[in-house]
């Protein structure tokens, strides 16, 4: 939420560095633990994003917030508010969203996942308020209430995004669980709700397929209602759209842009929006839940660039899957065997007889890029692809290995389980502690393994053993460095 145009008003401070990416590029998740419902700000040159924790309801009693100067580093502030400065939240804490205004930092947020019929019977809950006077907080309650208590037209008051109109300085809450949207007018002191012309408060914006996690921006004079729909731990949680010349609506849904990606990602949904002051850069920062996690509220932070076509529609976003390590984190990598290490923007692996490193994916036809740089020992280093079965034992598990080695081999073969397989080797000039880029492309049976030069492979093979699955990165007696990963689907 924000100002019109830039998601941004708590300073006329912009970050110094433009953060042009076409992903999190230093890898995603962007933060370490179980996140979820994401919304954004931009408070003194200072990229934030305030998230739900996402555990069982009646552990979901505080909120943290992550802030970052380039969208690469982030601080974690944790505790920014908790059921201790709000006296009638419980449980079900959800959704935040800041908001400056007043020389005030205002937060929003659900509490106690109240249900239809329960506030006649004297149950309290709803869309809350907090204010403090530092972005990280402490945030305590403003009016010892819910802001927003009772259902109006089916809504559930849940999941709200704040907006201040450029055009005339008025702020709008958008929220709406159950399948239902509102839009009411906060008034001036941010704490209270406005009315409408016609008298009412509450006006029902509900698009179509719409379920919940409201969220507004505007670029270029229009406005854009997103939110998200399908069922929250479901494979069909997905962020749709839609675009009006009013504040107000009609929203008439346009289409789906961030759906699952049975490659990188499932539960993909419940978004917020990150608008680089003077630019047109843009990011949705989502939650999605890693392919290989069962856990509902196992869910992740992870942002992608999100482009407009020349028409002002958006685009459909696509999940990419890249790590350059430069956060000088790994949270996205899961390891077997061997003493692994983030130093220098490399993912680093001490000399050990076999290990790996695997990304948590499921590519089929793949492009996969890295640089490798042997470090010590006489064996190989490489690429893992189409990857299942893993363990920590030598070999133990299904899939394909590229490798090159400082004896000067470059190497493609596959592992079943404790059996190896030679699919090709050829030689060329190779050196220890020199960086080389690696690429593999794997297109149904048909494997390219390319090493410096992208146009012509050193090795090719033909094989149809292992269909899809993770990818990674490898030793065999030798100690590597790898950085600049990059997996994506084959064209």
């Amino acid at each position: 939420m924000g100002l019109a145009m830039s998601k941004a008003s708590a300073s006329p401070i912009v970050p110094r560095a433009v953060p042009d990416y076409t992903t999190s590029e230093a890898g995603n998740p962007f933060v370490e633990g179980w996140y979820a419902d994401p919304d954004t700000e931009i408070y003194e040159g200072l990229y934030w994003v305030f998230p739900t924790s996402s555990y069982a309801y009646d552990e979901q009693t505080y909120l943290d917030a992550f802030s970052s100067p380039d969208l690469i580093n982030w601080t974690k502030h944790p505790n920014i508010l908790t059921i201790a400065d709000v006296t009638w939240a419980t449980r079900a804490v959800w959704a935040p969203a800041p908001i400056f205004r007043n020389g005030k930092y205002y937060l929003y947020f659900g509490a106690n996942d109240i249900q239809e019929g329960e506030p006649e019977e004297g149950k309290i809950g709803g869309i809350g308020v907090a204010v403090a006077d530092k972005p990280e907080g402490p945030y305590v309650d403003a009016i010892g209430k819910p802001l927003i208590g009772d259902y109006h037209n089916g809504a559930q008051p849940i999941d709200q995004d704040v907006f201040i109109d450029d055009v005339d300085g008025q702020a709008y809450i958008y929220y709406g669980g159950h399948s239902h949207a509102n839009v009411a007018k906060l008034n001036e002191d941010m704490i209270s709700i406005g009315t409408f012309d016609d008298g009412t408060q509450y006006k029902e914006i509900t698009p179509e397929n719409y379920v919940e996690g409201s969220q507004m921006i505007k670029r270029n004079g229009i406005y854009y209602f997103m939110w998200s729909e399908g069922g929250w731990q479901g494979p069909d949680y997905a962020v749709s759209y839609a675009m009006s010349d009013s504040p107000l609506g009609p929203f008439n849904r346009l289409a789906k842009i961030l759906q699952q990606d049975s490659s990188v990602a499932t539960s993909s949904g419940h978004n917020g929006v990150f608008h680089v002051p003077d630019t047109d850069i843009w990011y949705i920062v989502y939650h999605r839940r890693p392919l290989s996690e069962t856990d509902g509220n196992h869910r992740v932070l992870a942002y992608d660039r999100m482009y407009f076509n020349d028409d002002g529609t958006i685009a459909s976003i696509q999940m990419l899957v890249k790590d350059d390590f430069a956060d000088g984190q790994m949270f996205d990598w899961k390891t077997y065997g061997g003493d692994w290490t983030v130093a220098d923007q490399r993912l680093t692996v001490a000399s050990t007889t076999d290990a790996r490193a695997l990304l948590d994916t499921n590519f089929t036809d793949v492009v996969f890029d890295a640089t490798i740089s042997i470090t010590d020992g006489s064996g190989d280093a490489g690429l893992v692809f189409r990857a299942a079965n893993l363990s920590t034992g030598a070999s133990e598990f299904s899939g394909y290995y590229a490798c090159i080695s400082a004896a000067g081999s470059v190497t493609l073969g596959k592992a079943d389980t404790g059996t190896w397989t030679s699919l090709g080797e050829t030689t060329m000039e190779l050196s220890v502690s020199t960086e080389y880029q690696v690429r593999v492309t794997a297109v149904g049976s048909d494997i390219s393994v390319f090493v410096g030069d992208w146009t012509t492979p050193r090795l090719t093979a033909t094989d149809g053993s292992f269909a899809g699955g993770a990818n990674g990165v490898g030793v065999r007696g030798a100690g590597a460095k790898f950085g600049s990963v990059s997996v994506a689907k084959a064209s």
